[in-house]
């Protein structure tokens, strides 16, 4: 599997493009935010067609980018949780409106808790891990030992549950009950911050003793 993170924005927000190798023209977009043009310049440049954009949460940080990914590239689905999708469609339940900006985008295709997205023979299997939102997810590729876990989960450090929708409990419990039981080598990738391991997270991560 081929991982690009691109950091974009004045939130830098990891954006990350996964495809099945270094060959591969399609590919799958996490969380476009804010600040695209590095993505679009990326993208362009390798010659690679996004077949999905995938939502780990519906804050405008993670989303801000997807109007500007389209316009570029044509009609490209727009994957969410079904708890979430509203949030794409209000900028003040997405928060944008505290930036000064209104984004507003619509959700194609809408998952829940087991659903899976495939592409050139990977599999992410969707957790749910609601806690920062309402209907966060998480992406797990076993094949490849990754997650993709959005603002759930940081290298030491959790997500933030003091916005709409935010629950320290419910939040403590998804990193409990799907991210902490993954196999420790599995890789962490986070919607900000360093590449981490569920392994090293278990060890030092302050927060976790209260899981």
């Amino acid at each position: 599997m081929e991982i690009e993170c691109l950091v974009l924005g004045d939130f830098a927000t990891n954006c990350f493009v996964v495809r099945a190798n270094d060959e591969a023209k399609e590919c799958l977009v996490i969380d476009p935010g804010f600040s695209p043009r590095p993505l679009l310049d990326f993208l362009k440049e390798k010659e690679l067609q996004p077949v999905k954009i995938l939502l780990t949460h519906g804050h405008c940080d993670h989303v801000a980018g997807i109007e500007e990914l389209q316009n570029e590239f044509g009609a490209i689905p727009v994957c969410v949780s079904g708890e979430d999708a509203k949030m794409l469609e209000s900028a003040k339940l997405n928060l944008s409106w505290m930036t000064g900006r209104f984004i507003r985008s619509k959700a194609d295709e809408e998952f829940a808790e087991g659903d899976v997205v495939g592409l050139d023979g990977m599999e992410f299997k969707v957790l749910a891990t609601p806690g920062h939102t309402r209907g966060g997810v998480s992406f797990y590729c076993e094949q490849a030992g990754v997650v993709f876990s959005g603002d759930t989960l940081f290298a030491g450090s959790i997500g933030r549950d003091d916005f709409p929708g935010g629950d320290q409990a419910v939040l403590l419990a998804s990193i409990r009950d799907k991210l902490l039981g993954l196999p420790e080598e599995t890789k962490v990738y986070s919607g900000h911050g360093p590449i981490t391991t569920v392994g090293e997270e278990k060890q030092t991560n302050p927060f976790l003793s209260y899981c």
